[in-house]
């Protein structure tokens, strides 16, 4: 990508957030009600600072998100590469995974609250579900297309399993690892709100829900704004460590 390609994709982006600033000001103008602006949502975050009440609920939700989202990842990848790798694995597995990619993660909050209580590990699991299925597809798939003229060669060349593995899948599949990192990490945080409704005390979707129930919509805003700007800087994060993991891939734009 050209500097003048990357200055024009800056300059755009930023005019995008502008408009969008000024279109949800101008929505709350019309709805006062019903729609908090962008000045509402900073003197909540004012507040919410002023109170010492907003960090933690921050900083709690951030801890469930990522144990939930790294044992998604570790379970993920290890089940991933042994599913594309062994086919009778497969064979077995397959309908499972298809059959549990269809249930959403909150339809397992009443039996989840039976078998897990309504502590910290009911959260983490549901995260987990969420962010496991949709990175283990990916890994999954990734794995089925590496090139098959690269495995051939390899086999020509005399590689057992190990270095075929270690020198050809793994790296070819690592694009796709990145790839469902950041899928898994926008399901991580999606499902946040719907985990912390098992008995929370804390955490952002507590505040949220919290928040609607006294209709107070400036805090419910500001709670889903830093949901969503923290889930973009995370996946900013997997963007960065994915250009320097893969510089050898080549790339359209």
């Amino acid at each position: 990508m050209t500097k003048i390609t990357k200055y024009s994709q800056r300059i755009i982006g930023i005019l995008s957030i502008i408009v969008g600033l000024g279109i949800w000001q101008i929505a709350e103008l019309k709805l006062p009600t019903l729609v908090a602006g962008p000045i509402q949502v900073v003197y909540a975050l004012i507040a919410g600072l002023q109170n010492g009440t907003l960090i933690p609920d921050v900083f709690i939700s951030l801890e469930r998100v990522l144990e939930g989202f790294i044992l998604a990842l570790i379970c993920a990848v290890i089940l991933g590469f042994i599913l594309g790798w062994y086919q009778p694995i497969r064979w077995i597995l397959n309908p499972w995974l298809q059959f549990l990619r269809m249930i959403p993660p909150i339809a397992l909050i009443p039996l989840v609250v039976v078998y897990l209580g309504v502590g910290q590990p009911a959260k983490v699991f549901v995260i987990f579900f969420a962010a496991f299925l949709v990175m283990l597809v990916t890994i999954y798939q990734g794995v089925r297309q590496v090139d098959v003229t690269l495995v051939r060669a390899a086999r020509v060349l005399g590689c057992n399993d190990w270095i075929l593995f270690f020198r050809v899948i793994l790296p070819a599949s690592i694009p796709h690892i990145f790839t469902a990192m950041r899928l898994g990490i926008a399901a991580a945080w999606t499902t946040l709100v719907a985990a912390e409704l098992i008995a929370a005390s804390h955490g952002l979707g507590f505040m949220i829900e919290q928040a609607s129930n006294y209709f107070e919509m400036p805090v419910v805003y500001l709670g889903i704004t830093i949901i969503g700007a923290l889930g973009i800087a995370m996946d900013r994060g997997i963007l960065a460590l994915e250009g320097k993991f893969t510089l050898w891939q080549e790339k359209i734009l």
